[in-house]
């Protein structure tokens, strides 16, 4: 398991449409020379800042837009990178914005000061899924495409959102119990 991913080109000849270079890396934040999915990830929580993007109705189908969109540019920077490579981020970005969605029911009714150490414990347990890839995770990294590539981190998104939501949940639990 690799924890930091070095930038190669395995393939000079092969050009990676603008499009696909821009999208894939997150509006370049991939081409950061070190910890691109740490970066790719906070990329993502960073989009929580714009009004209303939290609401289901709208989050779900920019997901699952974007993870599509995602499949088919990753696959193109497969063909010039190789193999996940480290420049393509979409894929932390959207792992981050499932996380965030399964514990935006809680921020309902939790404050702002409550809503930061979500943020943190999400971007925190989404690392840690994302990195370790637990079943099926590690299946969908070994496939080797542009699916595989998306799929590991919804499945990252998913534990870590389950996780982030339990952690969140017992600390507002403490906050009733004592009165805070």
């Amino acid at each position: 398991m690799k924890y930091i991913k070095e930038k190669t080109i395995v393939n000079p000849d092969y050009k990676v449409n603008f499009f696909s270079m821009l999208f894939s890396s997150g509006l370049f934040v991939g081409y950061i020379p070190k910890a691109s999915g740490t970066f790719g990830s906070l990329f993502g929580l960073l989009f929580f800042l714009i009004p209303g993007f939290i609401e289901s109705s709208v989050l779900i189908p920019v997901i699952v837009v974007v993870f599509i969109i995602g499949v088919f540019v990753s696959h193109q920077m497969i063909k010039r990178y190789g193999d996940d490579p480290s420049v393509v981020v979409i894929d932390e970005i959207v792992g981050m914005w499932i996380t965030v969605l399964i514990l935006s029911s809680l921020f309902e009714i939790i404050g702002n000061d409550l809503k930061i150490i979500s943020a943190l414990v999400a971007f925190l347990t989404f690392r840690f899924f994302d990195i370790m890839k637990l079943q099926p995770a590690r299946y969908f990294d070994k496939l080797k495409n542009g699916f595989g590539i998306m799929m590991d981190d919804v499945v990252a998104g998913i534990y870590a959102g389950i996780v982030s939501y339990l952690i969140i949940s017992f600390l507002i639990n403490i906050l009733i119990s004592t009165g805070l």
